[in-house]
């Protein structure tokens, strides 16, 4: 008998879409991908030769648990050259990825109905692993207007005996926008524990991103290594975390995982060493295709309140066009061959939003946004959205 934990977790609907997708291609439709948060550009060089040099060395056995000394020790110098924090090696997990680092976490501080308070719109997978472990996510909703940032009066009527922590995604997927340091200070202020998912922190194109580290020790950081490096299938990355969590962690690593892969720990290690211009270069690419998609949104409609400065994504109102996000994200990559995340995939609250992503060239975003740009008129000649003049430079 399949279980109801198994049955009845929801389906990441951006993967839907992507799939689907790829089905049209192998039907031979051309599909403009705006929908998927991963970076087109290629592993940095540097990166891939050590992976290289770690096979021809003989490193591709088990390490450590908690992961290479070398890299844990590289990532408290990372942490304490950007944001002045220390930070002890073996406060450090090295993971497969940031969603095991998640589950790990998770599964340490949450006890069945137990309760955790989270953003919506959100990371869809976040409140996935909060009732997997049959907890309950406490969603406070966030708004457009206050820059997708708390109203802590909002959270502390949330907050009951069996919430044990705030998580907080800055730069946040699927919004793009930063939370200010007197935001972030208020946030542990409440006195809660504060997970900080900071796996966007390094593309960042107007301000600065912040730490949780820096405002408390009380704090869990989940980082690594897949979009700032272009890593997303290196599976790679890490969580920081109080002393007293650190063996609990590893344990619960050494059963299910065992350890991170050993030469993606290797290029780790180069990444963080090696590979600063590299993400200099790749980040300055996606701050033009920010400016350009914001830009060419507003000539077709889409009138953002907050600019989306971090990430590689811009979360707009399409309720214009639809209230159903998910019926207008499947109709535009049918009829428009363009795939875009409906905003239902963050919460109810992401409800007649679409997130679309800039992790493309200039030249497919281009041809994406003229793609909708037809799919928006002909739908108004026929009556099916209501009449708006478009402008087109």
């Amino acid at each position: 008998m399949i279980t109801d934990r198994a049955r009845n977790i929801p389906s990441f609907i951006v993967m839907d879409v992507l799939e689907r997708a790829q089905e049209l291609e192998r039907q031979g439709r051309d599909i403009v991908h705006l929908e998927i948060g991963e970076p087109d550009f290629p592993t940095p060089e540097c990166i891939c030769e050590a992976a290289r040099k770690a096979i021809k060395d003989g490193h591709t056995h088990y390490t450590h648990s908690l992961g290479l000394i070398e890299l844990r020790e590289a990532i408290c110098q990372h942490y304490l050259e950007h944001y002045g924090v220390k930070v002890g090696p073996d406060q450090v997990i090295v993971t497969s990825g940031t969603s095991p680092a998640l589950f790990m976490l998770f599964s340490s501080i949450l006890s069945p109905g137990d309760e955790i308070i989270i953003s919506d719109p959100h990371y869809p997978c976040y409140p996935n692993f909060v009732r997997f472990l049959n907890a309950s996510p406490l969603f406070v909703n966030v708004y457009e207007e206050d820059g997708f940032e708390f109203r802590l009066e909002d959270v502390k009527k949330r907050i009951g005996s069996r919430t044990k922590a705030i998580l907080i995604n800055s730069p946040s997927n699927p919004t793009g926008t930063l939370l200010s340091p007197a935001h972030i200070k208020e946030i542990v202020e409440l006195g809660l524990p504060v997970i900080s998912d900071e796996i966007y922190h390094a593309l960042v194109y107007r301000g600065k991103a912040h730490s949780i580290l820096e405002f408390t020790e009380r704090a869990f950081v989940l980082n690594g290594f897949s979009k700032a490096y272009a890593m997303t299938g290196w599976r790679l990355g890490y969580v920081i975390v109080p002393p007293e969590f650190v063996r609990p962690l590893q344990k619960i690593q050494q059963n299910f995982f065992i350890s991170a892969g050993s030469v993606s720990q290797w290029a780790g290690l180069a990444a963080l060493r090696k590979a600063a211009p590299d993400v200099k270069r790749m980040k300055s690419i996606y701050d033009q295709r920010r400016h350009y998609m914001i830009q060419r949104l507003g000539e077709l409609g889409f009138h953002l309140r907050v600019e989306p400065v971090g990430a590689f994504y811009v979360f707009a109102s399409a309720k214009h066009l639809s209230a159903k996000s998910y019926d207008l994200a499947f109709e535009m990559l049918e009829e428009a061959g363009v795939g875009v995340s409906p905003g239902i995939d963050f919460g109810q609250n992401g409800e007649g939003y679409i997130r679309i992503s800039y992790a493309n060239s200039l030249e497919n975003i281009e041809e994406g946004l003229n793609r909708i740009h037809e799919f928006i008129k002909r739908r108004r000649s026929e009556g099916r959205f209501p009449e708006k003049r478009l402008s087109r430079k």
